[in-house]
């Protein structure tokens, strides 16, 4: 009887701690997982908890606004398919709100537009797919991430403007494997981000990156082994990014660029507010390759060409500030 009810008391605890969110939680859409949606998971993971709790998605299209709040640091959520578990929205900026907002705003802004915000740190997302299918309506963007030492892997990010919002000042991100696609801006904000192997794949001739590095902040945008391409042959002039910000930082090194990318390669924005970001605005590449990195002598002249020795200062270690994504 001693060892029926010790047996009954450890596959208690075990089951406890699931249900608990401590370990490992399933969505499934058919109801064979612990939960229909994703957001009922997150909401039922315990607030402020120091363990990783990770949350496997099985294949569908989870049509969810979803979020991930401050209070729910460490989540895991991951897609047993990348092109088949989908997080899909279709807000945008302009669109009128569903509900009134205490503010008075009667409609939603670009921070708002997304499908998906992550604001808890050290969250992880892999093999999935976020998308905001508004269309091209203005701002509408997909991935929100606000969280700090926030992984992205084997994910497809799809939107038009604005796709992937990197919005905080002083926090560290990373990608890795990753397929972006968009139009305009479509990777933005102030974040320190380290894209790594990332494909990046331009769908109208416009801008890819548009960075808003805060001033004194070390690093913007990094791009490591990536690959620029176009959606088809009519798209055949597109900049690699203009500042947002007067102190944006971008630097791409051993890039494959296609003969989308014009050679001049970067543009400053010039606007009435921000008349000199072009004195400001860091710009830099190392090691292009591809059609349009035959020639960079048409590269504007306050850009950069890093020599081999600077490189170093580009090290995914010190992007990082000493957080390792690996681990």
């Amino acid at each position: 009887m001693k060892y029926i009810l010790a047996l009954f008391l450890i596959t208690f605890s075990v089951s406890a701690q699931t249900l608990d969110k401590k370990l490992a939680l399933t969505v499934a859409q058919d109801g064979s997982g612990d939960f229909k949606t994703i957001q009922e998971a997150v909401n039922n993971v315990k607030d402020n908890s120091e363990k990783r709790v990770v949350i496997t998605i099985k294949p569908g299209k989870y049509v969810e606004k979803l979020e991930i709040p401050v209070s729910k640091p460490f989540i895991t959520l991951k897609g047993t398919d990348r092109n088949k578990t989908i997080i899909s929205f279709d807000d945008y900026s302009g669109k009128p709100l569903r509900e009134p907002d205490p503010s008075g705003k009667k409609a939603f802004g670009t921070g708002t537009s997304y499908s998906f915000m992550i604001r808890g740190n050290d969250c992880t997302l892999e093999n999935l797919t976020v998308e905001n299918t508004a269309g091209r309506v203005g701002q509408a963007v997909a991935l929100h991430i606000k969280g700090d030492r926030v992984i992205v892997k084997n994910c497809n990010l799809l939107a038009n403007q604005d796709t992937l919002y990197l919005s905080e000042g002083n926090t560290r991100i990373y990608f890795e494997n990753c397929f972006i696609n968009g139009t305009t801006d479509f990777i933005f904000g102030a974040a320190t981000a380290y894209f790594y192997k990332c494909t990046i794949e331009s769908l109208i001739n416009s801008y890819i990156t548009a960075a808003s590095t805060p001033q004194g902040q070390a690093y913007g945008f990094v791009f490591t082994d990536c690959k620029l391409t176009a959606k088809d042959k009519s798209v055949d002039k597109v900049f690699l990014g203009r500042p947002w910000r007067p102190y944006a930082q971008t630097v791409l090194i051993n890039t494959d660029m296609g003969s989308h990318i014009i050679p001049e390669g970067w543009n400053a924005w010039i606007d009435t507010r921000f008349p000199d970001k072009d004195k400001t605005a860091y710009y830099a590449e190392f090691g292009s390759k591809g059609v349009s990195a035959k020639d960079i002598s048409q590269r504007v002249v306050w850009s950069h060409q890093l020599k081999k020795e600077e490189i170093k200062k580009y090290d995914r270690d010190l992007v990082l500030n000493g957080w390792n994504p690996n681990k």
